[in-house]
């Protein structure tokens, strides 16, 4: 294991163990959906890294994680892990279906296609909300709201937080095995040119839907645990244009890196509270984020995380030298 492996793990436990502790009131809840959207980051960025392709479509597919595990705790007496996995695996379905066009498409025209997606769900989930133990279907009631049940190992928000921040974790460990294995190297041929990956016997379709798949199984686990966190969700978390300023972020915080997913999250959840604790509008973010992005597009292609791996990498050579 090298050095910087081996700082990132105690990094990653220490944040584990001292940011509950550290964090008090709003800021946990803040902590806990900054750790479910980093989820649905890293399915977009390792999808765009990858494979080149942009799927505008990651907070919609959030929400079809969150309603499967709301409806499904609220109807059964399923245990919230069961809950958990079978809202991913729809979220995971729908990520399929998505690749179908981009067996044939890519760049502007898919990113096009799933953005409709995102905006097709939007209007599905303000017509119809989300489950709140009501009758029903769609189990929606007017007049209560039934408790969301958690985790028996993390049924108070700071013992959730940890419980979130290990998913996170996995949900890393899931993608690097991927990168290093057999669906690594076939998504960096896809990549450089379909053409030559299905001349190197390399399934393209397969690889395609695969990845699509694991983007929207992580995007629907984060949806899963936000609906946890919060007890209930709404259709405004939602909208296609979070997809979009979700995915401009993932560009900022640097898609070709794993902690680019977290840098992400960061901006897209922390700032925004950080300028309202200090009495500002949030909305001034979207500004900070405009610029962010033009500067990532115009000097730093690799985001955040493309410049803090540089400095490391000299001060790497520095120390050697």
């Amino acid at each position: 294991m090298r050095p910087s492996q081996i700082t990132a793990l105690s990094t990653a436990a220490l944040i584990l163990g001292l940011l509950p502790a550290l964090a008090g009131g709003q800021w946990v809840k803040i902590f806990t959906s900054t750790t479910c959207f980093a989820l649905a980051a890293m399915g977009a960025g390792f999808m765009y890294a990858r494979l080149g392709m942009v799927s505008l479509a990651q907070v919609a597919l959030m929400g079809v994680g969150g309603w499967v595990t709301l409806r499904l705790n609220h109807a059964t007496a399923l245990p919230f892990e069961i809950n958990l996995a079978l809202g991913g695996m729809a979220a995971s379905a729908l990520g399929v279906a998505l690749a179908l066009p981009a067996l044939r498409m890519r760049g502007l025209y898919l990113a096009l296609v799933t953005l409709m997606v995102a905006g097709g769900f939007e209007v599905v989930f303000t017509a119809f909300q989300f489950p709140n133990g009501g009758p029903g279907f769609w189990g929606v009631g007017t007049s209560f709201s039934a408790p969301m049940r958690r985790p028996v190992l993390a049924t108070g928000d700071p013992a959730f937080l940890r419980y979130a921040l290990v998913v996170t974790a996995l949900g890393f460990l899931l993608i690097e095995a991927h990168r290093r294995t057999a669906p690594g190297r076939a998504w960096a041929l896809i990549r450089r040119s379909e053409a030559a990956a299905l001349a190197s016997g390399v399934n393209v379709t397969l690889y395609k839907t695969w990845a699509f798949g694991l983007s929207g199984l992580l995007a629907g686990l984060g949806g899963g645990l936000l609906a946890a966190s919060l007890g209930l969700l709404d259709a405004s978390t939602f909208r296609a244009s979070e997809s979009v300023l979700l995915f401009a972020l993932v560009i900022v915080g640097g898609a070709r890196f794993w902690y680019g997913a977290i840098l992400t999250a960061i901006l897209y959840r922390v700032a925004p509270g950080l300028l309202n604790s200090w009495g500002v509008d949030a909305d001034l973010a979207l500004v900070f984020f405009g610029a962010a992005l033009l500067h990532a597009v115009i000097t730093a292609p690799d985001g955040i995380g493309g410049q803090i791996a540089a400095l490391l990498s000299r001060e790497a050579r520095h120390d050697r030298a």
